[in-house]
């Protein structure tokens, strides 16, 4: 049974930093593709990060460019999300997602690409 399980949310104020974490459990790790996906009060969910877990490359929403990171550690089977100058517009739930069909991203954070989904965890930012 696959889970992936996040961890790593909080509240902070605007400037600050968070790391969430995703960590999967049951998958077959080495050639999958990694996302987080967000999504705010009232606000449909976003792509905000993915990451190939075969090559390392990686892909941010415009929005987080420059201020987030996707990473990995393959050991852990984790998965991470280094957040810097937070904004109030970066609150919401942080779902990990996991696309294991196709051997790799496509990087267009469709969500019906993404088999696999966390709970999630929530991120508050003020201002």
């Amino acid at each position: 049974q696959v889970q992936l399980h996040e961890s790593g949310g909080g509240s902070v104020q605007a400037g600050g930093s968070l790391r969430l974490s995703c960590a999967a459990s049951g998958l077959t790790y080495s050639n999958n593709c990694m996302a987080w996906f967000r999504q705010g009060p009232g606000k449909e969910r976003e792509g905000v990060a993915a990451i190939w877990t075969g090559s390392g490359g990686t892909n941010y929403a415009d929005s987080v460019k420059g201020r987030f990171t996707i990473s990995q550690d393959k050991a852990k089977n984790t998965v991470y999300l280094q957040m810097n100058s937070l904004k109030p517009e970066d609150t919401a739930m942080y779902y990990c997602a996991a696309d294991s069909r196709r051997g790799g991203c496509t990087w267009y954070f469709s969500i019906d690409e993404y088999n696999y989904w966390g709970q999630g965890t929530q991120v508050t930012v003020s201002s």
